[in-house]
């Protein structure tokens, strides 16, 4: 949850149905604004993306990928949290967009909000510093903090990392509740360092 959330989400009673294609090379976004980034899949597309990436300007970039943070909306799973409620929900708080680079809904569609390398508003104080990523839900149906990914959030979640570890090897994977100095809170409800420690290896 980006320093301030609400939530939703279905993990395993309602699994939505699937749509598009969900292998590695065919991992798909749908830009939000105009100025996002495409994440490229292809090897060489990758590479070239990367050699772009080396020339940011001064100003609202990061220098440098340390981290890529994990949040979840903290929405109930029996309630959908679209981009459009998000959208408002971090305009609310002053935001000038989303303030997550990428949302995941459980349908495992995946919407980018900023470029790779724009800082984000996500988790003070690391913003100049990581990509954050937000899942739809995190809250069950009373309203308690549980891990309710889908199996195509899972999926997708998985191969956005690895994606994301291919451009930026140095970075590691963290949940919110893991950073220090954030404010005390359960996201993104699962622990993300025994998950995804096998992608820092």
């Amino acid at each position: 949850m980006a320093e301030g959330s609400s939530g939703h989400h279905p993990g395993g009673n309602r699994r939505p149905h699937r749509t598009g294609h969900h292998q590695l090379h065919n991992l798909s976004f749908q830009p939000m604004i105009e100025e996002s980034f495409p994440l490229f899949t292809a090897d060489e597309e990758v590479a070239s993306e990367r050699e772009l990436l080396k020339s940011v300007e001064d100003g609202p970039y990061m220098q440098e990928v340390k981290y890529i943070i994990i949040h979840c909306s903290a929405t109930r799973e029996n309630r959908d949290f679209t981009v459009e409620d998000l959208l408002r929900c971090h305009r609310q708080r002053k935001f000038r967009t989303i303030g997550y680079h990428f949302y995941i809904r459980r349908s495992g569609i995946i919407t980018q909000h900023r470029k790779l390398k724009e800082v984000g508003a996500h988790c003070r104080p690391w913003n100049r510093c990581s990509i954050g990523i937000c899942y739809e839900g995190g809250l069950d149906a009373e309203g308690h903090p549980a891990d309710t990914r889908t199996q195509e959030q899972c999926e997708q979640l998985l191969l956005l990392l690895m994606k994301l570890r291919k451009l930026f090897p140095d970075a590691k994977i963290r949940g919110h509740r893991n950073m220090p100095g954030s404010i005390p809170k359960a996201c993104p409800c699962f622990d993300v360092e025994s998950e995804y420690r096998f992608l820092e290896k």
